[in-house]
């Protein structure tokens, strides 16, 4: 068993001091740079965006820099149609919005009325009452609103109008040129980069290979490699995804009646880069026009069902076919990394906060300096399934232990979750114990949360999980022996009946230690929920029966003997004396050695002993290897 590691010593002070100092030089970078690194990191972006056209053309025969040059003139006609498309639907719009002021007139007051008509009613019945104490305060407030009546009759006041003169033809177009020329200038820098990033791109990667490599080229290589192709190719989707809505809301919209559908369309395709309140925004704005064209309601209902139906379809169905359910980022990073980037670079970082996000995740992945980038933003788990439920075992969190767990059942067996997770945890609670960081309190808690799980999880549990043994039995008692105990409560010293048919029942037994011990109740129990009559006893259980046989037992009834060890170490010495043992008493019987792995270590593949058939690694080969021999299950476990 490996030593438990120590912790990780804390940073020194200057090294903490040195990281905010380089933290808050990075942010400051940022932001006063950030009119140079916006349209860079946008070429960037749009350079993971175009990368695959150009391989695919490059594939058909062009050149490289032909390739380039004809992608980067595709995405720039199909933005200048974009903006020509908005441009002109924008104008339309505004000239249309004076037809729909009454209609806006008439449900204001109609809304109006029925949230704010009765709260009136109720403020002229009090401004009644009130009225009553104010007459000699009116009599009052009326002279001088008369003496200033007077005042404003006596003076004469001449209105004074100020008129501009009409502005220059040269005028109104540097007024034009001013407007549009910086968003021209950014779209000038991004088309250069764009062009230069994916005419260098080999020589880029290769400089970045040699700044971050070291002397590990192929495994710097390798992650590049992988993570260039994972960020284009989620772009890539993420683009068609974004794109195959924006023309189904078009279509929808078209064919409801609501007017400016490719404004629409466009708007939700763009705004659905923004994570999860982009596709909304659009949706209240297409929902408001909506409701200021039509005087009665339906269109508004019908324009908002269909984003609902849309997104629901695309974020449940689509998606996840595509590039998961998920964007490898965890929700609450996606929305902090958006407050973040609109903070730092405006409605542009807004739009690129989860591709820049992601490129940090992915950086961290395969960064060993950048890891922690992974743990806080990424939406793997930071903790292994075997040491959350460690965690939460020492928590006494049994609850979210078992509803973890049936998560995992769902796709996988009982047997695969207890190697997968029941045993590495319980192995690094061995580890803490062994090394004194466990308390007995604590071990209390421990005992109890597993016994808790386990009989949770099996359908034998399920059936008699209302009985339960207080805290002092665990103390004295293995958390194999307790569950034994339990099991045998119901069904019988023996756990079940002594005449059955010949070579039906299954024999488990340990090597003695309480690890033994509670994987070979496991295994009884995972056997048992298969239908097959699994009996978990001691080599003393087996000598007591042999010393005085019961004379109903059946002689011939074993058909199977596992052999279970689950800590290596001195005690597996044994197994070959108790193998020999096992073949004497049972020579028909087939025998196999279940030697699970210690955590961190390689399974053995050795067999320990001639007289056993076969040596199993895990819990779900040795259910395996019992259900090939009962194919159809053995006879209904009576508990």
């Amino acid at each position: 068993m490996p030593p438990a590691s120590d912790p990780l010593p804390a940073p020194p002070a200057h090294s903490r001091a040195i990281a905010i100092i380089t933290s808050a030089t990075v942010l400051a970078l940022l932001y006063l740079g950030r009119e140079v690194l916006v349209p860079i990191t946008l070429a960037l972006i749009l350079s993971l965006l175009v990368a695959p056209p150009v391989r695919w053309l490059r594939k058909i025969g062009l050149g490289h820099a032909p390739s380039v040059l004809i992608a980067v003139l595709a995405l720039v006609m199909f933005l200048v149609g974009l903006s020509t498309i908005i441009g002109s639907q924008v104008a339309h719009m505004a000239t249309s919005l004076p037809q729909y002021e009454a209609t806006v007139h008439n449900k204001i007051d109609a809304l109006s009325k029925l949230t704010a008509g009765r709260l009136e009613a109720m403020q002229d019945e009090a401004g009644r009452v009130l009225n009553q104490f104010g007459d000699r305060t009116a009599e009052l407030a009326n002279e001088p609103a008369d003496a200033q009546q007077n005042l404003k009759a006596s003076t004469s006041v001449v209105p004074v109008e100020i008129r501009t003169a009409p502005p220059s033809p040269m005028g109104v177009v540097g007024r034009i040129f001013s407007s549009i020329w910086p968003p021209l200038q950014t779209a000038g820098i991004v088309l250069v980069v764009l062009i230069f990033v994916l005419l260098e791109h080999e020589s880029l990667r290769d400089r970045f290979i040699r700044l971050a490599g070291g002397s590990d080229l192929r495994a710097t290589t390798e992650a590049i490699n992988d993570a260039g192709e994972r960020l284009s190719r989620f772009f890539v989707s993420q683009f068609a995804v974004n794109f195959g809505v924006g023309v189904v809301i078009w279509l929808g919209l078209v064919i409801i009646g609501v007017p400016n559908a490719p404004l629409w369309a466009t708007l939700t395709a763009i705004l659905r880069f923004v994570p999860y309140v982009g596709v909304w925004l659009a949706a209240i704005l297409a929902t408001l026009l909506a409701a200021a064209v039509d005087p009665g309601w339906s269109l508004m209902l019908m324009t908002i069902g269909l984003y609902m139906v849309v997104e629901t379809v695309v974020g449940q169905l689509v998606e996840p076919q595509l590039y998961g359910h998920t964007t490898g980022l965890s929700p609450l990073a996606v929305v902090v990394a958006a407050i973040f980037w609109s903070w730092l670079w405006g409605p542009v970082g807004l739009i690129m906060s989860t591709p820049l996000t992601l490129c940090l995740v992915v950086a961290g992945r395969h960064v060993k300096a950048l890891n922690l980038l992974d743990i806080l933003l990424g939406d793997l788990p930071a903790l292994t399934m075997p040491q959350r439920f460690y965690q939460r075992a020492i928590s006494g969190d049994s609850d979210e232990i078992i509803a973890s767990a049936r998560v995992f059942l769902k796709r996988k067996s009982f047997a695969a979750y207890c190697d997968a997770v029941l045993l590495p945890a319980l192995q690094l609670t061995r580890i803490d114990l062994v090394n004194g960081l466990i308390n007995p309190e604590q071990q209390v808690i421990v005992r109890s949360a597993i016994v808790r799980v386990i009989e949770s999880l099996g359908s034998h549990g399920r059936r008699h999980s209302s009985w339960r043994r207080s805290a002092s039995v665990l103390e004295g008692s293995s958390i194999g022996q307790v569950l034994r105990q339990r099991r045998e409560s119901v069904s019988g010293r023996w756990q079940g009946p002594l005449v059955v048919a010949p070579r039906s029942v299954v024999l488990c037994t340990g090597l003695g230690t309480i690890g033994d011990d509670l994987a070979t109740e496991i295994l009884a129990r995972i056997l048992r929920d298969l239908n097959i009559d699994a009996r978990h006893l001691s080599i003393q259980d087996i000598e007591a029966i042999e010393a005085d046989p019961p004379l109903e037992v059946t002689r011939d009834g074993i058909s199977m003997v596992y052999i279970v060890s689950a800590a290596p170490g001195k005690e597996r010495e044994n197994s070959a004396t108790v193998a020999s043992e096992m073949r004497r008493r049972f020579s028909d019987a087939c025998i196999l050695a279940v030697l699970l792995p210690a955590l961190l270590a390689l399974p053995e593949i050795t067999l320990p002993d001639p007289g056993v058939n076969q040596v199993v690694n895990s819990l779900e080969e040795a259910a395996q290897q019992a259900i090939a021999r009962f194919p159809g299950g053995g006879k209904s476990t009576q508990s």
